[in-house]
């Protein structure tokens, strides 16, 4: 790997070093913040290197998004022919321009700078020079301590090996966690953020729920391999995070994903400004809709002695007692008068009926026999 790496190394160290001496203008060149900022300076040239290929991968997100639902349906009617569902969605790519890789690439881009990171902190940590760096500079890195802690130790190292860079094993283990928990948190962070706020909630995908599970699996990954990588590394990947994190959120808030909560948030803050030109139906719908929420009426709560009074069938005491008692008055005489009418029709039906049955009948007409 050394052989296939060794130009790598090369680019690496003279980078760090170039930074190293200007940095040595302002702090101690043997210190931790001479050697610590020269790492950040790197993964900052880095990032800014990676930018057009994050662009790319915020493109294939979307587009991928976008793509779910009739990936899905070439997965349902091709569920029993593998190849046929494989060469349907090659098709669908091509068709709608879209790479599933994109959307890895400034992690493939800079994993080699990583690598070639790790392994030039590991010859620092060994004394050995590597790259453009001589054994002068070598000795000075291994001299920086970041909070107490040398850039090339790890977690895991042994406190003979810790002493031989001038510091203890519990500085190294306390930098070392404190720096793998940041570390996890930004991560996690960075990637809820994409889930919650740049993602269509209207569109429930298969891709959703592979998103929802990196965002736990990808700060446990970190946190396991964190304990093997040296501090200088650490400094990198945090680094390399937080940087992530304040791109994202730029993104998401001047580009989000249309239909995502980034993207009403935005709406809003162009309509307020007055700079959102809108379709006049549109609008008017809006305001139709708002006007009709203002004028609903929603029904007045009672007192808690009306309630009561309602609830054990008690008259409620109202202004106007008199006109009510009043007309209660009148019903009551009214339904009495049609009970007494009913009584008088049922007894003079009775009436009748029993004098067709026992009383005198009458005569028959003369053609009946």
């Amino acid at each position: 790997m050394d052989t296939i790496l060794n130009p790598l190394y090369y680019a690496v160290s003279w980078i760090i070093v170039q930074f190293h001496s200007f940095f040595s203008l302002i702090f101690n060149k043997d210190s931790g913040a001479a050697w610590g900022l020269s790492i950040v300076s790197l993964v900052v040239l880095i990032r800014i290197c990676l930018i057009p290929l994050f662009v790319k991968q915020i493109k294939a997100t979307r587009n991928m998004q976008a793509l779910q639902p009739k990936m899905k349906a070439i997965q349902e009617r091709y569920k029993s022919d593998k190849q046929r569902q494989s060469e349907e969605m090659m098709k669908l790519y091509k068709e709608s321009g879209t790479n599933p890789l994109s959307s890895c690439l400034p992690i493939l881009a800079q994993s080699p700078f990583f690598i070639s990171l790790y392994q030039v902190l590991n010859k620092i940590a060994g004394g050995h020079e590597v790259g453009v760096l001589d054994q002068s500079l070598v000795d000075s890195a291994r001299k920086a301590h970041i909070f107490g802690a040398p850039i090339a130790s790890k977690f895991m190292d042994s406190a003979s090996k810790v002493e031989s860079l001038g510091a203890t094993l519990t500085d190294v283990r306390v930098v070392t966690v404190i720096m793998i928990v940041l570390m996890s948190l930004s991560q996690f962070y960075t990637q809820r953020q994409l889930m919650t706020k740049n993602v269509d909630l209207t569109v429930k995908t298969p891709f959703m729920q592979q998103q929802k599970m990196l965002m736990y699996v990808f700060p446990i990954m970190f946190a396991v391999f964190g304990i093997n990588f040296p501090v200088g590394v650490l400094v990198y990947w945090l680094t390399t995070n937080v940087w992530t994190l304040g791109q994202q959120m730029f993104v998401i808030r001047r580009n989000p994903t249309p239909g995502s909560l980034a993207f009403q948030q935005r709406q809003e803050r162009l309509r307020a400004k007055g700079k959102l030109k809108e379709d006049p139906a549109e609008v008017e719908a809006r305001q139709a809709a708002e006007a009709a929420r203002a004028a609903r009426q929603q029904p007045k709560r009672q007192p808690k002695a009306k309630r009561t009074l309602a609830g054990t069938g008690q008259a409620q005491p109202q202004a106007g007692t008199g006109a009510a008692k009043k007309t209660t008055l009148e019903k009551q005489q009214d339904e009495q008068t049609g009970a007494a009418k009913g009584k008088q029709a049922g007894s003079s039906r009775g009436a009748k009926s029993g004098q067709r049955k026992g009383g005198p009948q009458r005569p028959k007409h003369p053609t009946k026999k």
